[in-house]
């Protein structure tokens, strides 16, 4: 059985998100994502080459189709054919059945872009941050661009969407940082093992409200200071530089 023009608009259709709700699915491609996430997720169906089911025999999807690197260029968001792609059902991340304590977790307020969404997801991952809060208006995990992105730590971080105002305020018992131009060195302050960092969107950073139930402000300094530089880091590269500097206090 070859790749159908049926299956092959219905992978394309996942590209939007009103279909991704409406079939509760998601699309991974390439052989490295889609085995990460074959541990982990259902997969609803999955084409690849001839050379990848026969490397794979084990693999497990409710349906299996083999196609040609042709069929899969129809099928694909990439730029290059992967030989292979999958669909997954959505996990389920209720956040009532999330432990805050004790933990680090990651807030999202706002982050519009696909690609900084899942390179903080991959982020979280590489630091031991085992899942995100996201505002409602914060890319969706499942587009591709995010899938692709986090580079099969998807599989590992659970990922919830609510209204992070009200989040907050009902965990106002942790310490809740967040970054801020006019916040304290986060090279200086006493940070904690527990708590929420909140990470605004890429042009307005942390909205008014979110910041109201913000008790610890954070700076990361350029080098040398008040030399004139860029005026802010992309959200996931001070993601990034946050996330080091909690985990380099542990040890």
């Amino acid at each position: 059985m070859s790749l159908s023009n049926n299956k092959i608009k219905y992978i394309r259709s996942l590209k939007e998100k009103k279909f991704r709700d409406e079939h509760r699915t998601f699309v991974a491609e390439g052989t490295k994502l889609v085995f990460d996430l074959l541990g982990t997720c259902h997969c609803q169906f999955l084409t690849a080459t001839p050379a990848i089911l026969a490397a794979y025999p084990e693999i497990s999807a409710d349906e299996i189709v083999e196609a040609n690197i042709s069929e899969l260029k129809k099928a694909t968001f990439l730029t290059t054919s992967p030989p292979v792609i999958a669909v997954f059902y959505q996990p389920e991340n209720k956040l009532e059945n999330i432990k805050l304590s004790g933990k680090l977790t990651l807030v999202l307020d706002g982050i519009q872009d696909p690609g900084n969404v899942g390179t903080i997801v991959r982020i979280a991952d590489w630091f031991g941050i085992s899942h995100i809060v996201c505002s409602p208006d914060t890319a969706d995990l499942f587009n591709p661009k995010t899938v692709q992105a986090t580079m099969g730590a998807i599989a590992r971080v659970g990922v919830s969407y609510t209204d992070i105002s009200i989040f907050l305020r009902k965990n106002r018992d942790l310490p809740i940082y967040g970054t801020f131009l006019e916040g304290e060195n986060i090279y200086t302050k006493e940070l904690s093992a527990e708590g929420l960092i909140v990470m605004g969107s890429e042009g307005k950073g942390i909205r008014p409200e979110t910041a109201e139930s913000i008790g610890q402000k954070l700076f990361i300094p350029n080098f040398p200071p008040n030399r004139t530089t860029s005026e802010s880091l992309n959200v996931a590269t001070a993601t990034a530089i946050i996330c080091s500097e909690f985990r380099r206090r542990v040890f």
